[in-house]
């Protein structure tokens, strides 16, 4: 079968899953692929994307991804959709299984735990590079990604505070300006992205981490290498912690 485009299909179809136990879709929304250039890395991208982009520790259901229909869905040939699968498979995004097919995987309280760990290692030598390395402009852009939830606006705009959260730490990845660290950290930081979403609004861990944010970019400023490495070590650990002592949705 020819990779050519076929006609895309509408933007915003959905992908085929297991319902939610309260009766929401739980699916990823992807867009048609319209360009002929690289359509392996172009599915995988999008896929990649849209699983990210899901709540995929919100619900217990398997989530179940049809490979005829995203090809249908991008417009294309099964063929480029296989191998995004089987590179997202490497990658621990997604499983195959025998004669059912390809399922979103979800990670173990322990599996989850190592990585938020081997995260905090990451992210802790970007604080340092950042001391050592980033401008006092970009540095301060940090702040402003905070100021729109003073005066009580965070609890009222959760959804929009867990955004900015994943972007902070993004961004504190991509400010140490060491290629390797951050091409280490881009797939670690899909699956954190997943759990962040999650447990941002259990307990009081949205008060505790813009308190910490704040104090991470205090320590950024004064380019205080050690209190800064310290901090954000010490912010991802208290993730581990939270998930180790509350999330039994997890096993």
């Amino acid at each position: 079968m020819s990779h050519g485009a076929r006609n895309p299909r509408p933007a915003g179809v959905r992908v085929a899953s297991a319902p939610d136990p309260t009766g929401a879709a739980v699916a990823p929304r992807v867009e048609p692929i319209a360009s002929p250039e690289s359509f392996k890395r172009r599915a995988y991208a999008a896929l990649k994307d849209a699983i990210a982009a899901m709540d995929v520790y919100r619900s217990r259901s398997d989530i179940r991804l049809d490979e005829r229909r995203l090809a249908l869905d991008f417009g294309i040939s099964r063929t480029p959709v296989r191998e995004a699968m089987a590179q997202l498979e490497r990658e621990g995004f997604v499983r195959a299984v025998p004669r059912r097919g390809i399922y979103v995987v979800r990670k173990t309280k322990r599996e989850v735990i190592e990585m938020i760990t081997a995260w905090a290692a990451l992210e802790s030598m970007a604080a340092r590079l950042i001391t050592e390395h980033a401008g006092a402009d970009e540095i301060a852009s940090l702040r402003t990604m905070f100021a729109k939830f003073e005066n009580g606006e965070l609890h009222a705009r959760l959804d929009e505070y867990s955004e900015v959260n994943i972007e902070f730490h993004q961004t504190i990845i991509r400010m140490s300006r060491n290629g390797v660290l951050i091409s280490l950290a881009e797939n670690l930081f899909t699956h954190m992205r997943m759990i962040r979403r999650k447990t941002i609004g259990e307990q009081d861990r949205a008060d505790r981490s813009i308190r910490d944010h704040l104090s991470i970019i205090e320590a950024l400023e004064a380019r205080d290498t050690k209190r800064a490495e310290d901090l954000v070590r010490n912010h991802a650990l208290g993730l581990a912690k939270h998930v180790e002592k509350y999330a039994d949705y997890l096993d």
